[in-house]
């Protein structure tokens, strides 16, 4: 029905509760960039997470469930093979994203009680100008290799901890870079 907030989903069949609140779909999402977790383990947190009854359903339905759950947190868009440049990351963004996401809103949406992840989304899309649209136009001119203007080029440099995307490493790889640094004397 057009207009209506999938609920559930469809695996083979049989309708499966779902948790919708955006809460639950950044967890999900936050386990998905996590280098720490293997592809396994990201699969079962996501089915774990958004199924409400996941042990409802049969070992053999796994992989139709997660093609499921991938398309309600794509928002309902069919899967693009298209690959396209990080410009943004939930976790590291965080600060920037839900002023914006609010002024959209017209509230504090983490204050409130329930938001379906597809409202999140659209407030999301709508976000315009400001900070976190400014520092998004700028990753993703720098993404497809266009020159930056004097005027963004020294607003990247003076707020670099914003613009830049750090890389996610695992607990080994940065136990080893601070093992570096300490015999560097960083």
């Amino acid at each position: 029905m057009i207009g209506e907030l999938p609920r559930a989903l469809e695996v083979h069949g049989v309708f499966y509760a779902i948790r919708t609140d955006f809460r639950d779909v950044l967890t999900i999402i936050s386990a998905f960039n996590d280098p720490e977790l293997d592809n396994p383990e990201k699969l079962y947190i996501c089915l774990v997470i958004l199924f409400e009854d996941f042990d409802d359903v049969p070992e053999e339905d796994y992989e139709e469930a997660y093609k499921q759950a991938v398309w309600f947190i794509d928002g309902g868009a069919e899967p693009s093979e298209r690959r396209t440049a990080r410009t943004m990351d939930w976790e590291q963004d965080e600060r920037l994203l839900f002023p914006a996401v609010n002024r959209v809103a017209g509230c504090e949406v983490r204050a409130l009680e329930y938001l379906h992840w597809w409202t999140f989304l659209g407030y999301f899309m709508e976000i315009q100008e400001g900070t976190f649209s400014h520092i998004l136009s700028l990753r993703q001119r720098k993404a497809k290799g266009k020159k930056l203007t004097k005027e963004e080029q020294e607003f990247w440099r003076q707020n670099k901890d914003l613009c830049v995307l750090r890389p996610k490493i695992t607990k080994e790889e940065r136990e080893q870079r601070d093992r570096l640094n300490a015999l560097l004397g960083d």
